[in-house]
């Protein structure tokens, strides 16, 4: 199952993530930034991966994680 992975030493806080998700996975806290708060409705499509100016964001497959 992908979910994404903030970066929070890289976010410089653009909102391009909140932006570009087709699921609504993200929500936005004025001092973090973006917080992935429905991990479950990521679709893995990498929006915010590839949307992300400062590259802060990773789309992980929890399932490869959890074989190694």
């Amino acid at each position: 199952m992908p979910k994404p992975v903030v970066n929070f030493d890289r976010c410089k806080k653009a909102k391009n993530c909140v932006a570009v998700c087709p699921m609504n996975v993200f929500d936005w806290d004025d001092e973090k930034g973006p917080i992935v708060a429905r991990p479950d409705d990521c679709i893995g499509c990498k929006a915010c991966e590839n949307g992300c100016p400062e590259k802060a964001i990773e789309v992980i497959d929890d399932d490869k994680e959890e074989q190694s």
